[in-house]
């Protein structure tokens, strides 16, 4: 984050899947989503005007559900940049592929087969150049950021 580069970041943050959601440790997930919290605000601040955030995850792992498999509740998906106009809610996604295909359609690649862009329902005073920092953090959530 303190280096300034174009192109995409991408993080996966397993630990909270694979150390305290399959095991069902919800202290451990506890602590680690505490953690990540103290984290965001200082990747927020290293943010370039023109850069975007994303934070999701690729399936649900609540620690306090029975078993060791993942969990089937929808997760989040997070967007932000210093350029948003305002604040807004999107609709539910149909698929993780929606992050992919919004990734491609920044860096002006050919569309994939699955997913559907989402950039054009973001409503920023500026045009994204192409950087994104990705996170993933299994919780999985991904964290994305493009960087200009």
């Amino acid at each position: 984050m303190d280096k300034n580069f174009e192109g995409l970041c991408f993080l996966n943050l397993s630990d909270f899947d694979t150390l305290y959601g399959h095991s069902r440790d919800i202290e451990g997930y506890k602590l680690s989503l505490e953690k990540f919290d103290v984290v965001v605000p200082m990747i927020i601040n290293k943010l370039n005007i023109d850069d975007l955030l994303i934070i999701t995850a690729d399936h649900g792992c609540d620690p306090t559900f029975k078993g060791f498999n993942h969990t089937r509740e929808n997760v989040p998906v997070i967007i932000y940049s210093r350029s948003f106009i305002e604040p807004k809610q999107l609709d539910i996604l149909d698929t993780l592929a929606d992050v992919g295909a919004t990734i491609v359609d920044n860096f002006g690649l050919e569309k994939p087969w699955f997913g559907k862009s989402f950039k054009d329902k973001l409503k920023y005073g500026i045009k994204f150049n192409a950087k994104l920092l990705i996170f993933f953090v299994a919780l999985s959530f991904f964290l994305f950021i493009f960087a200009a």
